[in-house]
């Protein structure tokens, strides 16, 4: 049996990405063991994974800070006698720990970011708009340089089964046969990725009038949550379940929903983990950038053409037209139409079928 440690602090779902890959793993060898280090609000990632794979919470930038914080978390880690570590981060913090071990005889294998190739599909002039390696054969690259190859093979995280959520029925309440759930999360982190709030709310407005549909909304700061909360105010069948629900609930609900309208952030990973179509709103950032959702279509992706497009693979450089074009000129329509398209797609799961106009899309039932 080998022992193997996987090391990815952050971003939400950046770590999301990491379970296909882990899960996957885990399944093809089950006599390896597999210990996951990251920040400890990501363990609710990790609990629905095989038994050969746990979860190791820690604080790098308080309990285990610094140079001197990282040679305290390394002696602790020693202890656990690691076969290999699999850097799947590559920064910093994440190469020091890994070269640790490696001066201490542990075979360790680092993520390539390919940032070459990934400059050229952002670059201002002489742009190649051609897809990169995902992230999750990436994550796969790595184990196959500690001599592991695997087929990447995942579909949720609950198995075929639904996340349980009988302890939240006093905030989701029940679905009934012919009901529609439809998930929104609204915000990312770099306002190159977040669709215009007030477009945004034209289609909340939109989908809310819906028969028999029901929208809940996710996300999390202060503002966010106020936003989400209006909404709900204003709109019948939306409810906001931002600071309501811890992150494993979330994903249980998640898993029951029909379809998720996120941005290219974390709720959009977040579903993808529990197996739900997601139509993405993409901006400064691109698919082809490699950080589509688990199992998702680029035909979901909500997008347009500009050339400047993308102009950063994590959305946070300011946009060199001033006007976020690439956001704004994206029409409400265009995203409700999506959303329907995946509903077409479902029809013989539904008792209900989508009439397709030119600009927009009635719901009627048979």
């Amino acid at each position: 049996m080998a022992k193997i440690l996987v090391i990815r602090f952050s971003a939400l779902g950046d770590v999301a990405m990491t379970v296909p890959v882990l899960c996957s793993f885990a399944n093809s060898f089950p006599q390896h063991q597999v210990v996951v280090l990251s920040r400890p609000n990501m363990a609710a990632l990790f609990t629905q994974v095989p038994s050969n794979v746990s979860f190791w919470g820690v604080d790098v930038k308080k309990e285990y800070a610094g140079i001197k914080g990282l040679l305290r978390l390394f002696s602790l880690l020693k202890h656990e006698q690691f076969d290999f570590v699999a850097d799947l981060h590559g920064v910093l913090r994440s190469r020091f720990l890994s070269f640790c071990f490696k001066l201490s005889g542990v075979k360790v294998a680092y993520i390539d970011k390919e940032r070459g190739k990934r400059k050229k599909l952002t670059s201002v002039e002489n742009k190649v708009l051609t897809p990169q390696t995902t992230s999750f054969e990436r994550y796969a690259l790595v184990f196959k340089q500690l001599g592991f190859s695997f087929p990447l093979s995942f579909h949720s995280i609950f198995g075929n089964e639904k996340g349980n959520i009988e302890n939240i029925r006093s905030v989701v309440g029940y679905k009934e046969v012919h009901d529609k759930w439809i998930g929104v999360a609204p915000f990312a982190a770099h306002q190159g990725k977040v669709y215009p709030i007030e477009l945004q709310e034209q289609v909340v407005r939109s989908l809310s009038s819906r028969e028999n549909v029901k929208l809940f909304l996710f996300g999390g700061g202060k503002k966010e949550v106020a936003q989400l909360e209006q909404w709900q105010q204003a709109y019948p069948r939306v409810v906001s379940v931002a600071g309501k629900l811890k992150m494993a609930e979330e994903l249980a609900l998640m898993s029951h929903l029909d379809v998720m309208l996120a941005m290219d952030s974390g709720n959009m990973h977040l579903a993808s983990l529990v197996g739900t179509p997601v139509v993405s709103v993409w901006g400064a950032t691109h698919p082809y950038a490699g950080f589509m959702g688990w199992g998702q279509s680029e035909k979901n992706a909500v997008q347009i053409s500009l050339p400047c497009r993308p102009c950063s693979i994590f959305g946070n450089k300011p946009c060199i037209r001033g006007d976020y074009a690439c956001l704004r000129q994206i029409t409400p329509n265009q995203i409700i139409e999506k959303v329907g398209r995946v509903f077409l797609i479902l029809f013989f799961l539904l008792p209900h079928f989508f009439i397709v106009y030119s600009d927009c899309i009635s719901w009627s039932r048979l």
